[in-house]
């Protein structure tokens, strides 16, 4: 690595990148990872970047990948720009050996979101001492959409050839390719389920972490399907010729329509209550089995995962999903989900005189996402490899003005990366922050940066569904102070539970 008061250069197998300067940090942005995934490469699996002679800017995040979102303080899509397989790196200045490395893996509904988003900058944690590696890959229907004769999760094989690139160069940034941490939340925490299960992914980590983890694994069927709808929509054949014809503007905009249309069709089963059209796909080749019950490569590496208390509450704020008022519309929420009638009424039960939209946000959170990330820790802790943590995040506030701040989806991450400033972060924090928030990050930071580093990170791991109930393995991240807890009271009802929607193939 070569430093100046400008920059820093450094050599990677592809050829030398000139990152900045900031504040004790090293920072690259917009390293490509591998070639521009389409033309002659659309719909495969990712190839090899070209190399480069000259010295390569790397001072600016690189392209998104295509989507509709417009995220804030992010770049918005451009299809002028081809080249969305980069990463970023975040790394001390001055260390005193190889560090651990963390792998953030963004969420976005496996649909949208970047690396460039303002709440995923890896200074703080760099300065906690790790090096920070940050991705984009393919969403939406060019990662995840069915294209008969190509190969399914091209976004998952995306994350694969990043942690091969950082195998192979992040030693020349200062980190230790040993001690590898892949982290990521919500679609990025599904993502790292999928690695963890995954043959082609061993050796590539050493431990995870996954924040929010959803129950969105896909039967080939149900991506068949869902190719068919949105190669209508689009107005193309739903054949690789017909796929490869239309544009990725044309696929972003024809998923859009089909979302829209499940959104508005109360009678379309758990579609119409969650949109989201694309997620990994259960193929036999990558995927041999739900990665949820079977952490194949996973069940050797240590696994810290957590959940916020309140999931939907953010789903229902921004208008993401339908709201459930009614007894009627909860029975027909339950009914779509496959949940058994004696799991609601244990709900009602366990929030006497609660609205029922209460009652359907905290049945709906649980079912899409602390079942799966505690489905996904106890099947960790039977394999008994490495080890596995759980925890909780349940900062709650009220405002001035008497309303509720909640600990909804996301809310953790800016307390993860200590972000707390970022622009946008104020609508997931809900609002200013104090010391004790500062604090809190703070906390999360350094739990973060050391079970990157060793495996510990403060609280008793936990040993599998045999526990008894009120054993206290669960940290519960909170303001002023945190605790550790048993299982929530939530986590009985859900023994032996499976959402098995109907029309799920």
């Amino acid at each position: 690595m070569r430093t100046g008061v400008a920059g820093h250069i450094v050599e990677t197998d592809k050829g030398p990148v000139r990152g900045t300067r900031a504040d004790g940090l090293l920072i690259t942005r917009g390293i490509p990872y591998a070639a521009p995934p389409f033309g002659a490469g659309r719909f495969r699996a990712p190839r090899p970047a070209e190399a480069w002679a000259e010295v390569r800017d790397c001072t600016r995040f690189g392209p998104v990948a295509p989507q509709s979102a417009e995220l804030p303080g992010a770049p918005a899509w451009n299809p002028d720009d081809e080249g969305v397989l980069t990463l970023n790196v975040w790394a001390p200045e001055e260390s005193s050996g190889p560090l651990p490395v963390l792998f953030w893996i963004h969420g976005g509904a496996y649909t949208f979101g970047s690396s460039a988003q303002p709440d995923y900058d890896g200074s703080a944690l760099a300065r906690a001492g790790t090096v920070v590696v940050t991705c984009n890959y393919r969403l939406g229907f060019e990662g995840f959409g069915h294209v008969p004769g190509f190969p399914e999760n091209r976004g998952l094989l995306d994350q694969i050839a990043a942690l091969e690139w950082v195998r192979d160069n992040i030693a020349a940034f200062g980190g230790d390719p040993d001690r590898v941490t892949v982290a990521g939340q919500s679609a990025g925490a599904g993502s790292i389920a999928c690695l963890m299960s995954s043959a082609r992914a061993d050796g590539l980590f050493r431990r995870a972490i996954a924040h929010s983890v959803p129950d969105a694994f896909f039967r080939p069927g149900f991506a068949e399907r869902l190719a068919r709808e949105v190669a209508e929509a689009a107005g193309v054949e739903p054949t690789a010729h017909g796929l490869l014809s239309a544009s990725p503007r044309a696929l972003v905009a024809a998923s859009d329509r089909v979302g829209a249309r499940y959104a508005g069709d109360p009678s379309a089963g758990f579609l119409h209550y969650d949109t989201v059209l694309y997620g990994p796909v259960v193929d036999g080749v990558l995927l041999a089995g739900d990665p949820l019950d079977a952490p194949a490569v996973g069940g050797h590496v240590d696994l810290l995962v957590c959940h916020t208390t309140e999931e939907y509450r953010l789903m229902h704020q921004v208008g993401t999903m339908p709201s459930v008022t009614t007894d009627d519309g909860l029975d027909l929420f339950a009914a779509a989900y496959g949940l058994a009638p004696d799991l609601v009424a244990a709900y009602r039960a366990l929030m006497p005189g609660a609205p029922v939209l209460d009652v359907f946000l905290a049945l709906a959170g649980d079912a899409v996402f602390t079942l799966p990330t505690v489905r996904l820790a106890e099947a960790h802790a039977r394999a008994g490899g490495g080890r596995t943590f759980l925890s909780r995040f349940d900062r709650r506030r009220t405002r001035p003005d008497g309303s509720p701040v909640r600990a909804w989806h996301a809310a953790d991450v800016p307390f993860a990366f200590g972000t707390l400033d970022a622009t946008g972060v104020d609508f997931l924090t809900g609002g200013p922050v104090d010391a004790d928030d500062r604090a809190l990050a703070r906390r999360i930071v350094d739990a973060w940066a050391s079970f990157a580093a060793t495996g510990d990170q403060g609280w008793a791991p936990f040993v599998g569904p045999a526990e008894p109930d009120g054993t206290p393995t669960v940290r519960v991240w909170d303001v002023p102070r945190d605790r550790t807890e048993g299982p929530s009271p939530a986590h009985a009802l859900w023994r032996g539970a499976r959402m098995a929607p109907p029309s799920f193939p």
